[in-house]
């Protein structure tokens, strides 16, 4: 079994997993290689509320920028302002301790259906 057993995936590279009652939120290593070097996070702020499938944020590499998607829906309690000031962290860590938003959700259960545990995401994403 692998160490990230607990971490979810969604089709579109998002991961979420659990801790002290909320979810940490955040981009899958695989999303962060396609992407290249990080210049630019864009987050949202704290207290706003997202749908599953909302854009709650963007990224921006030297390549391409792009939308981040909310994989369940939840209110943001903390954003990882670290990544504000330097989005390159993202490239240079563990993928998931560089999470982006923490968020409460009432509706994880019924919204993290679809998600892939991280294993069978590495399976599909190579």
């Amino acid at each position: 079994m692998s160490e990230k057993a607990n971490i979810l995936c969604s089709k579109s590279h998002e991961y979420v997993y659990a801790e002290n009652g909320n979810y940490n939120i955040g981009l899958t290593d695989y999303a962060i290689e396609q992407l290249g070097d990080i210049v630019f996070v864009e987050l949202p702020e704290v207290g706003s509320e997202y749908a599953k499938g909302e854009i709650f944020g963007t990224i921006e590499s030297v390549k391409a920028a792009s939308e981040i998607y909310m994989p369940v829906s939840g209110k943001v309690i903390e954003i990882n302002e670290k990544l504000i000031e330097n989005p390159e962290l993202l490239n240079e860590g563990e993928f998931e301790q560089e999470w982006l938003i923490k968020v409460s959700s009432e509706t994880f259960n019924e919204d993290s259906q679809d998600l892939v545990d991280y294993d069978a995401y590495k399976k599909e994403v190579e």
